[in-house]
């Protein structure tokens, strides 16, 4: 089980930390994919939260594909870095769900409403990614 679950926080996780590193380090390259908004699209605020959550996201989202990594190869490292990528991501998701709905009713322009659906669903699947995994490692680290 172990090493299907690390395929697929490899599988999930691994594009998020991807996407948000190319919407930094390339914003309009990030557009171009549809992976952020167009900077003229949407309020000035939340374009500048959303250029500060990349780069914070960039610094932080790769360790929950490292988890994963380590998971596959069976690692004794693994539940240390599931901890503290589960933790990450649970938060990573429910600030970026809150924010964007937050800003939503009080009318501000986030995107797309087919960009914001989908940004919806993926900081879902992401949160519940996250919570797997800090429980997996939980009982990971009660086993040993």
């Amino acid at each position: 089980m172990g090493v299907v679950w690390g395929v697929i926080v490899v599988v999930l996780t691994l594009p998020c930390w991807g996407g948000q590193a190319i919407s930094w380090f390339s914003p309009a390259l990030g557009t171009r994919l549809k992976l952020m908004e167009a900077e003229e699209s949407v309020e000035p605020t939340y374009y500048a939260d959303i250029r500060g959550e990349a780069l914070w996201d960039t610094l932080t989202l790769w360790t929950m594909p490292l988890a994963g990594a380590l998971l596959i190869a069976d690692s004794p490292a693994w539940p240390y870095f599931g901890l503290g990528a589960g933790a990450v991501f649970i938060y990573f998701a429910g600030r970026g769900i809150a924010t964007r709905r937050a800003m939503q009713l009080r009318g501000f322009r986030i995107g797309q409403p087919e960009n914001v659906t989908t940004a919806y669903a993926a900081l879902a699947i992401w949160g519940v990614t996250g919570a797997v995994t800090l429980a997996a490692a939980v009982v990971a680290l009660s086993n040993t």
